[in-house]
């Protein structure tokens, strides 16, 4: 498993823009396909976005496809993601995740076995 911190939430304005990211601990960080999840009080955790190991690949959910973009650093072994055009229903706690070091990531939560803290982004109308 990996520990993972996020940071960078808040609260924003309906189409405007914030910026989340996650570190990551450990030398093998760069190893690990990445995505992020959010929830909100009462409903299951959803997939959001997720980048492969090499950064190659990423992959998003319908409802954030051309406002959300995912990228990483591994030099800085961070993972982030830049979310645009920011709508009410975007709000909610926002996780990074890890699946176990070798495997793919996935639109599943329970695919992954390394999560950070959350952090929360909130939009206002």
């Amino acid at each position: 498993q990996v520990q993972l911190v996020e940071t960078g939430g808040g609260l924003v304005q309906v189409g405007g823009s914030l910026r989340v990211s996650c570190a990551g601990s450990g030398s093998t960080f760069s190893a690990y396909d990445m995505g992020w999840f959010r929830q909100v009080p009462g409903k299951e955790r959803e997939f959001v976005a997720a980048v492969s190991w090499s950064g190659s690949d990423t992959y998003y959910d319908d409802s954030v496809k051309g406002r959300f973009t995912i990228s990483r650093d591994s030099a800085k072994n961070t993972v982030s993601m830049q979310m645009n055009s920011l709508k009410p229903e975007d709000t909610g706690t926002y996780y990074c995740a890890a699946p176990p070091l070798d495997s793919d990531c996935s639109w599943s939560a329970s695919d992954y076995d390394s999560w950070g803290q959350g952090t929360q982004v909130t939009v206002s109308s």
